[in-house]
Parts: structure tokens; sequence; C-alpha cells
């Protein structure tokens, strides 16, 4: 059997969108710039997904940026606040546990003479409203706290925090990747300023995202040219990719709803067995967490083996984040909850999505147990250390 969960990292683009897509690539080429009648049909096109966008987070169409994804999206926000109002102050605040996409923009912009403020979050992953207040300054420009973290699916009490922001006259930025088009997402009940979303993570393509913006943010653009999306983010619009992310987002819409409790079910049966197992423990928030996302920590196992084991069953799993994976640092988002550099070598994440059936969740459950088991049989940790309650 092959069974994908590892739909944080990205998912298979919906045969409806392909659908959508299609005609974009050969028939209807035009440059949405373009005057002509192919031109217009294409920016007809640019404009309708625009719309469909913006109403799945409840924001005004012009709002919307497109980008060529999160990554893009995070450093437009950062770096284009940033610089247009250096002036008023360099203080920027984010969090412990933020995408690299995020950490490495503020690690660039440090450099760059600008102060970074990293929050720390509690043993769930939860960034506390106090140290927010307590941090922020008279000269904090901006304030970055994701929506729900990547890893461990927690989910922030970004309106609460929002709010402690707004009042101090700081923008507040959400990266939202892993989380538009999966739960409820309002920009204005959320009283955000600049929200960060990703096509590829919603059963869209690749190479394509988009930043909101709200009306009267002062944003510089990284790209310069012809002032294409407002004047915020130059270059020839990828039509083919912004139609796809258009019918994604109208899908997850009308989807998203039932999608959610139907992953919420699977996820809740996951967490059930594979705690079953000895020496285990879930990761993230028990219950403000993505319906999507099951983080656990199997302790006396090192991840990648563990990766590579279920990888010989069918199962596609990940350690950690996709982006840096490849890596053998412990993951900053478990440190930052409290783990032991040893735990964090022993965890996984499985990520549920659309196709995934109690099937597939009852046959991860009947593998898992004898991984790990046999990991466990020639680990060298055994004796070395134990898991806190």
């Amino acid at each position: 059997m092959k069974v994908y969960m590892d739909h944080a990292a990205t998912t298979p683009v919906d045969s409806r969108v392909v659908e959508a897509m299609e005609p974009y690539f050969s028939d209807k080429y035009g440059n949405p710039s373009s005057l002509y009648t192919a031109g217009l049909e294409a920016r007809e096109a640019v404009e309708d997904a625009r719309g469909r966008v913006a109403r799945l987070l409840n924001g005004a169409p012009e709002g919307i940026i497109f980008t060529s994804g999160g990554t893009e999206s995070n450093n437009l926000a950062l770096k284009g606040v940033a610089f247009a109002n250096r002036k008023k102050g360099r203080h920027i605040i984010t969090t412990k546990i933020e995408h690299h996409a995020v950490l490495e923009p503020c690690e660039w912009l440090a450099k760059q003479g600008f102060e970074i403020t990293y929050l720390p979050v509690d043993e769930h992953g939860l960034v506390k409203p106090e140290s927010l207040e307590e941090a922020l300054r008279d000269d904090t420009i901006l304030v970055s706290i994701m929506h729900a973290n990547n890893e461990i699916g927690t989910i922030e009490p970004i309106e609460e925090l929002a709010g402690i922001v707004k009042d101090h006259g700081a923008y507040f930025h959400t990266d939202a990747v892993q989380t538009y088009g999966k739960i409820p997402v309002d920009v204005q009940k959320m009283n955000v300023d600049l929200l960060s979303l990703s096509s590829h993570k919603i059963y869209g393509p690749k190479g394509v995202g988009a930043l909101y913006v709200r009306r009267g943010v002062r944003m510089d653009p990284l790209l310069h040219g012809g002032g294409h999306e407002f004047r915020k983010r130059s270059g020839t619009e990828n039509v083919p990719g912004i139609v796809g992310l258009g019918k994604a987002a109208e899908i997850a819409e009308k989807e998203m709803d039932r999608d959610a409790k139907k992953l919420t079910r699977l996820r809740d049966r996951l967490i059930k067995g594979a705690l079953a197992i000895e020496n285990s423990r879930l990761n993230g928030h028990p219950e403000k967490r993505l319906p999507n996302n099951a983080n656990f920590v199997f302790l006396f196992v090192e991840g990648e083996s563990l990766i590579l084991e279920l990888d010989f069953y069918g199962i596609a799993a990940n350690t950690g984040s996709a982006c840096s994976s490849k890596t053998l640092e412990p993951s900053h988002v478990l440190s930052a909850i409290g783990l032991k550099p040893e735990e964090t070598h022993g965890s996984l994440r499985l990520t549920l999505g659309r196709q995934n059936t109690k099937e597939e969740v009852d046959y991860v459950l009947e593998v898992l147990p004898k991984v790990v088991g046999r990991l466990r049989q020639i680990s060298p940790f055994k004796t070395d250390f134990v898991m806190e309650e």
C-alpha cells in the first residue's frame, strides 16, 4: 500500500485545478498586460482568481498581490514593511518557532541595522500575549507571528495578539501558509495587516502564492520593473499558476468544512493509536491544532531512520519541516517547546490530506509500532536518557 502523509510539505494538484489551468498554457497564452483580446482574456482570468483568493480570507481583491509562493510573500512582507517604515523605527518582533522563510529574512534584516526580538513559546508552542505586550516598544514597526506552526500544528491566538499590536500602532503580519484553505481565515476578524499564503499547500500548483496587504500599509517592493501587481511585485504574471491558485481557493471555500471534519477524525485516530506505543509523546497543543497535523516523539528512535523505514512500507512522512529535513540540526520548533536534542531527533510528523482514508490510517498504525520497535532494538540511546512527563 502507498500512503502519503506529508501534506504539510506539499499536496497533489487537484484534477479540477489542472483542468482549469490547462487552457492558459497554450490556448489562452496572452500577456495580461497587453491591450488586445488575448491579453485582456488573460487579465480577466487573473482578476477572477484574485477575487476568489480574496474571498476565502474575507479581504479586498486589490489587497491580493500574487507572488511565487509563501517564501516570497514572507520576504516581501518583512523586508517591504521594514524598509518603508525605517524612519519610524527599526524594531521587529517575531517568534522562535517561525518558518525559515520568516526567520532568515529577519536575520538578514538584523544585518541591515534592524533589531529583532524573538518571542518564546510555551510547551505546546503557544505565544503568550503578555510576552508580546512586554516586547512591544515605541519603535516597533512590525510583528510577524505565524497562524499555525508547520511542524507541530499549534494554532496561535492571532486575533488577540494582533489586537495588542494594534494598540501600539505597529503592523501585524501572519504566515498563514498552513491554515489558508484548511481552517477559517478572516483578515477582518483577525485584524491582520499582511498575510502570506501558498498554492501548493491547498492542492494547487507549486510556484505561486499571494500576500494580502491591507489598504494603507506602507510597503516597498522587492522587485522593480514594469509595476505589475499594484506596483508591489513587478514581473509578468504566472497566469496558469494564478488560475490554479484561484481554482484551489474556490474548491477550498466549498469543501473546507467537510474536509476539516473528516481530517480531524482521522487525525485523532492516528494520535490515539500512535500514543499507544510505549515512550511516545504528542508535540503541539492537544486541542488548538490543525485538523490534519500529528507530530510525535518516539524515545530511543532516530527520526531519519524512522522515515526511511516507513518509506520501505510505502508510507511517506516527515521528521520535521520539509524545507529543513536535509539538515542534521535539531528542529528549532521542538527545541523551542522544551524538547531535548535527543528527543527532537526522534520526531515524526504525519500530515493528512483529502485523499487519506481510515484504511490508510490503520495501515500506518499497524506498521508504526513494528518499525519503532525494531529501531529501538538497535538504538544506542536506550539507556542514556528518559523522557520527561
